[in-house]
């Protein structure tokens, strides 16, 4: 029997979510996440999707990621799909930061582990959980091959006029400053099922894609390939988010440490946690935020358009730099379930060619979808994005051709 299950971990600073695939139908087996881990208030959420079975909590401390791996694969050999079954083929991880050497998935050995680990100085908050999520894993189950998925991996073809930012160079090499880009998973997965929707091969295609949740990204996708996106040497740049500022005047940094005594690690905590749409309006939840707004809270009102006007600014950017485009793509938590930040982002550009369809964009559904009228120059459309999907895809495709 050839193993055709992919365990899919994303291992973050505090949490881990989990997902058990079968790749011979793509179905989920199982699903989970371990949250606060290192608190009292440590949890385990945990549902079976295959063989009957409800959903489990467990709740209690959990120490570190060890104990929280060991609690998931627990659940799952409860399950009769523990870590030692034959049917498993391969553990996938989610990795934040691979740099310019690591730009394809990779089977994980002591060189890749060490690699991730050099870049912890450009993604202090993840590079290490993702790292420790890994170790954990080979320690469970050492004989099982173990696959990296970098987020910033399918921007990593950008052209270098785009990757680069304009200060000295030797500098910037030095200390590995550049443009990466994030969400790369995500960005990857929904311009290839938007250019399936399109009917078309992705290398037909030209696409901006808008990956909207608590972080957001925006992607210029030429032909399947990367020509931009507005994350750079952190996730901080860009689009504006639910905590992050996106795109800041950096000399902000200087005059706040100038004139409000603030020490380096104080800005960073204020642009990355308490800026965006919760810094604007004290709400990073945009279901909050349009509430507010229909309230008449003029804070939200204007969270909302520095949010839209910002989006509207890199759709015309990324127009300009692909020349033409086929499709707007809206995916994520925001993007695929809030009509009115779809709507208000495509509002006043029909000389671009893009509208939507009010009726269409009203319509909920969890499918792929077109919701611009029929005669859109450029289409707009609602792309699902499945990041756990794409690394099981990515992991099991790297083993299956040993």
């Amino acid at each position: 029997m050839t193993p055709t299950r992919v365990l899919v971990l994303n291992s973050g600073s505090s949490s881990v979510k989990y997902q058990l695939i079968d790749m011979a139908d793509r179905s989920r087996l199982a699903v989970g996440l371990a949250e606060r881990i290192g608190e009292e208030t440590s949890a385990l959420h945990h549902e079976p999707l295959a063989g009957g079975g409800g959903k489990r909590e467990r709740h209690g401390r959990l120490a570190d990621h060890d104990a929280a791996l060991e609690a998931v694969a627990e659940e799952l050999a409860a399950d009769g799909m523990g870590l030692d079954s034959p049917e498993l083929a391969v553990i996938g991880h989610r990795v934040v930061h691979g740099g310019l050497k690591l730009t394809v998935p990779t089977l994980v050995d002591d060189a890749v582990l060490k690699e991730i680990e050099r870049l912890i100085p450009v993604a202090p908050l993840h590079n290490p959980a993702n790292v420790t999520g890994i170790r954990t894993a080979q320690r469970l189950r050492p004989d099982l091959p173990q696959v990296a998925v970098f987020d910033t991996a399918f921007h990593s073809a950008m052209p270098e006029h785009a990757a680069r930012y304009a200060i000295d160079v030797e500098t910037a090499d030095a200390h590995r400053v550049r443009r990466y880009g994030f969400h790369g998973t995500s960005h990857a997965y929904v311009s290839r099922k938007a250019a399936e929707l399109l009917g078309k091969d992705p290398s037909e295609v030209n696409l901006i894609v808008l990956h909207l949740g608590n972080g957001a990204s925006a992607s210029a996708v030429r032909g399947g390939r990367c020509e931009d996106t507005s994350m750079g040497l952190t996730p901080l740049e860009g689009l504006v988010m639910g905590t992050r500022s996106g795109d800041i005047d950096p000399a902000v940094v200087f005059h706040l440490g100038r004139v409000a005594g603030m020490s380096m690690d104080e800005v960073d905590e204020l642009l990355n946690k308490r800026s965006g749409l919760l810094g604007l309006c004290g709400d990073n939840d945009m279901r909050q935020i349009r509430r507010r707004m229909a309230e008449g809270d003029a804070a939200a009102r204007l969270a909302f358009d520095i949010y839209i006007h910002r989006l509207k600014k890199y759709i015309g950017a990324y127009y300009a730099v692909l020349g033409t485009v086929d499709a707007v793509v809206f995916t994520a938590g925001v993007g695929e379930n809030s009509a009115p930040v779809r709507e208000a982002a495509v509002a006043g550009l029909e000389e671009l060619g893009l509208a939507v369809d009010g009726e269409l964009n009203a319509a909920g559904g969890k499918e792929a979808r077109l919701i611009s009228p029929s005669y859109a120059r450029v289409k707009v459309a609602v792309v699902p994005t499945d990041e756990e999907l794409e690394i099981a895809e990515q992991s099991y495709a790297l083993v299956a051709s040993r």
